[in-house]
């Protein structure tokens, strides 16, 4: 059996296939790793491009667009492998990418999940947005990044190259066990897409596991592929899922609180769209917060479920203080200029 599923999830990606999945391919010739591409109901002609060109790899074929977290769900429901990779279609792998974090599943029974270093595609010396070296979040459950802070992207000169144990692996490139991606019930369906993966990753730590950044794997990934980064779709989903991640997620003790000081902030957002004329922007925010409030009952039940689960609610990989606040008043736009307050 192969250990290691490499998977795939592509809706109306046939571009994205031809350019990118020869690297996966190429670079994953191992006798313990399979290429699997998962298709959400593509209208394009992507599974005809599959099928002619790649007859070998084999095609999960979903009945409709599932969205991004209940997609991989149906799919990998479906595989056996003792690790997944959830690859997004528009990342090009290195050679090596699969062989570091594979020994560090082997030798490491207490890491659950991992990502490698995450570079631009379009900018091969910057940190890539999504993941760059490693995922944490703020105490307000801001997340951001090492070589990445809000909108600020860092070049990456080797001043990340160490492996270091992070609160989330980026869902476009997430090593996971299987068994532990199954028992924690995966991603989150109801999030559709975006933010789901630091949702699930908070589960497995808050169930006792570890999850780490292996920089001696490298990816390139575009970002923003299949959802352009300003679009008010993407933020309404951000916005929205943000705070069904904290509904579920935080300790009784500071649920009450968190919530206070984001709907102060996300206030602020929302009214500075206002003034800059972002209409479709303000209006995102807005919807997100009353499609919160419509999902609160649903998510309590989530939330039930979680805590007789819950090992620990203290990560030192959550940081204490605010990055909203350290970036626009402190001026901290780097992860190195905060990285000692975050260990402390």
């Amino acid at each position: 059996m192969n250990k290691i599923g490499i998977v795939i999830l592509n809706w109306n990606g046939k571009e994205l296939l031809e350019k990118f999945l020869p690297s996966v391919v190429n670079h994953s010739k191992r006798e313990w790793a399979e290429v699997i591409v998962a298709d959400n109901a593509s209208t394009d002609n992507s599974i005809a491009f599959l099928d002619q060109k790649y007859p070998d790899i084999r095609t999960i074929k979903l009945d409709i667009n599932y969205g991004f977290a209940e997609g991989y769900n149906r799919a990998l429901a479906q595989l056996d492998h003792e690790y997944f990779v959830l690859l997004n279609s528009d990342v090009e792998v290195t050679e090596n990418w699969l062989d570091s974090i594979y020994q560090q599943f082997e030798s490491n029974a207490d890491i659950a999940a991992a990502q490698p270093k995450i570079k631009a595609y379009n900018s091969k010396t910057d940190f890539e947005y999504a993941g760059a070296a490693g995922g944490f979040i703020d105490y307000l459950g801001y997340p951001f990044c090492r070589g990445r802070i809000l909108d600020v992207i860092e070049e990456d000169k080797g001043q990340y190259d160490t492996n270091i144990d992070v609160l989330w692996a980026s869902g476009a490139a997430m090593f996971i066990r299987s068994e532990i991606y199954k028992n924690t019930g995966g991603l989150d369906g109801d999030f559709f897409a975006h933010m789901e993966e630091i949702d699930l990753c908070w589960r497995i730590k808050n169930q006792g596991h570890r999850i780490i950044c292996d920089t001696n794997s490298t990816v390139y990934h575009v970002g923003g592929a299949t959802l352009p980064n300003h679009s008010s779709r993407k933020l309404f989903l951000n916005f929205r899922n943000n705070l069904l991640m904290l509904y579920k997620n935080l300790s009784s003790n500071t649920l009450i609180s968190t919530f206070f000081f984001r709907m102060i902030l996300d206030g602020v957002a929302a009214f500075k769209f206002l003034l800059g004329g972002e209409f479709a922007n303000f209006a995102a925010v807005f919807k997100a917060h009353m499609s919160f409030y419509t999902m609160i009952g649903k998510f309590r039940k989530k939330r039930k479920e979680l805590l007789p689960l819950v090992i620990t609610n203290h990560h030192k990989e959550i940081y204490r203080n605010s990055i909203i606040f350290d970036y626009f008043i402190r001026s901290k736009k780097s992860y190195s200029e905060i990285e000692n307050q975050l260990n402390a």
